[in-house]
This record gives C-alpha cells, sequence and structure tokens, in this order.
C-alpha cells in the first residue's frame, strides 16, 4: 500500500509542476491554456486541444498559431511561411522544420542564440496527459481455481498517465477492474492495479503496446462447495469465503487504441503470462474493449 500511496503522490507532484507551466493566451479571438516548451526573443507555446497537438510561436506581444492544413491530399505547411517571416531578422533556415515538439524546439532555439547572445537554453520540464476510460470484457479467471473454465463478464475504468515530452512511448496506468460472479463459478474480485506500458508502435491514429501489471490490491469473494457425508444424494456444504490480498504478479499482456473522435478506442488482451502467479493450467481468456478520452 505504501508503494501505490508513494506513487499517487508523485502523480499529484507532476501535475502541479505541468500546471504551473501552463498560462491562458488569447489567439484569433480564442482562449487556450498552453504550455511554454521555449522562452526567448521568440517563444514556442503548444499544447494538446481536442485530442490534436497544436502550436504557437509568440513575438512580443503577437501570437500565431503554427498551420499544416491539407488540401488534396497534400500539406500546405504553413507554419514554414509563418516562422520565415518571424525570423526574417535572422539566418534560420525552415526547410527541415516539422510541425512536432522536438523539432519546433531546435528550431526556436537555434533562433534565440542567434539573436541573444545571452540566450541559455531550459531543460525541457515533463509535460502529463491524462486519459480517463471505460471497458467491458470476458475472463476465464486462469490466475484462480475456476475448475470447469468458465467464462465472467468484467468491466472496469483505466485512468492513464503520459508524458507527452520525454516519455511518449510510455504510460502509467492506475486500472479497477471488476470481475463478476456467473452461476458456473462462484466467484468475484475488486481489483486495483498499476500498470506499465511501453508503445512499441505508436503513430497520430494507432498505438500499439505491451502492458505489464506489476502491483494490484484484490478484494474477492467466492463460495466452496464441500461434501459433509457420503449419502444418496450426498449431502454438500457450501461455504461463503472472502478476503483481501496485496501482491506483485507481474502479468504481461498486450493492447492498441486507435483514435477515432476526441478520443480512443482501445482493446486489450489481458494477464497472457505471469512471473509471479501460477495460472490453473487453462488458455488465458481475457479480452476487454473500451473507449478512454483525454482529460
Amino acid at each position: 500500500m505504501k508503494s501505490l500511496f508513494s506513487i499517487f503522490i508523485l502523480f499529484f507532484i507532476f501535475s502541479a509542476a505541468t500546471l504551473q507551466a501552463q498560462q491562458q493566451y488569447t489567439v484569433d479571438g480564442q482562449t487556450y491554456t498552453l504550455n511554454t516548451e521555449v522562452e526567448g526573443t521568440l517563444t514556442l507555446l503548444w499544447n494538446t486541444v481536442e485530442g490534436e497537438y497544436r502550436y504557437f510561436s509568440k513575438k512580443g506581444n503577437d501570437i500565431v498559431e503554427l498551420k499544416n492544413t491539407k488540401q488534396n491530399d497534400d500539406y500546405q505547411e504553413e507554419y514554414k511561411e509563418t516562422l520565415r517571416q518571424q525570423t526574417s531578422d535572422a539566418s534560420v533556415s525552415t526547410e527541415k522544420v516539422k510541425l512536432t515538439l522536438p523539432s519546433l524546439h531546435a528550431f526556436f532555439v537555434t533562433y534565440n542564440k542567434k539573436k541573444d547572445p545571452n540566450f541559455a537554453e531550459t531543460e525541457k520540464s515533463i509535460d502529463l496527459d491524462f486519459r480517463l476510460g471505460a471497458f467491458a470484457g470476458v475472463s476465464n479467471s486462469v490466475y484462480t481455481g475456476n475448475p470447469t473454465n468458465a467464462l465472467q463478464a468484467v468491466a472496469g475504468i483505466d485512468f492513464e498517465v503520459i508524458d507527452a515530452v520525454k516519455l511518449k512511448r510510455h504510460a502509467m496506468v492506475l486500472r479497477f477492474k471488476q470481475t463478476f460472479e456467473t452461476s458456473e463459478y462462484k466467484y468475484s474480485a475488486s481489483q486495483f492495479s498499476l500498470n506499465y506500458r511501453f508503445k512499441f508502435v505508436k503513430t497520430p491514429r494507432l498505438d500499439a503496446f505491451v502492458n505489464c501489471k506489476f502491483a494490484a490490491l484484490t478484494f474477492s469473494k467466492k463460495e466452496i462447495i464441500s461434501v459433509v457425508a457420503e449419502s444418496d444424494p450426498p449431502f454438500y456444504y457450501t461455504e461463503s469465503v472472502s478476503g483481501s490480498d496485496f501482491s506483485a504478479p507481474v502479468t504481461f499482456g498486450i493492447g492498441a487504441d486507435y483514435k477515432l473522435g476526441n478520443g480512443y478506442i482501445t482493446f486489450n488482451y489481458n494477464d497472457i503470462v505471469g512471473l509471479s502467479v501460477d495460472n490453473n493450467g487453462e488458455f488465458p481468456v481475457d479480452f476487454t474493449l473500451g473507449y478512454k478520452f483525454n482529460l
């Protein structure tokens, strides 16, 4: 429990640091809350707005959005002309600049160093994105007894934390998962778990990842049926057992997020293999489908 609490505290600290680095700006009559990526003669501002990355360039009191619209399947790269106009007083090429945070960061630093000999590049701070989603699916609970290999309905909530600046391929997920008992298998569980995800495929539309569940707090309840006396018919005794368990299961699964609208359709094949837990010998079936959105 101390580990869970410590991680929650770190999340809140990082969140506070992120909020302190943000400020509201009005651009073309629209107000945005933006992060400062590079501050100098030419300041780079950015944020995700409705799931899309938006970049802005500030020189003096003028703020201009850097755009790259698409017409007839061709990108217009308007941002390059905008940057050329704003940096016409220095020899800085925009030819190879891409509309991505690392590329823009390098361009803005180069220009500011030419204009201000005292300009010092500050270390980029983290910027956390938060996603919240719900999911549902089925599982055969292979890490429990489940003698008949019964399928059970599952549902839950994911709270995902992503550093959009330095660790784009990495994420931490706090998951609540409820497993519902069936008439065939009288077992139910409520589980809070901490998960790490590595996104081995990352594109504007699709993320594919490996998920590692490394800590779990589980509250479970099950019925145990015992034969008390051999008779015809036999006499059975049913006992309801409940309890809680905090463990480090170290189980691995895979999943994918596909961007749709302002959020993502998310699919997971959970807990395929476990390093520190034993399964019941059955082939793991644990599939969930859900939807999550940016907070």
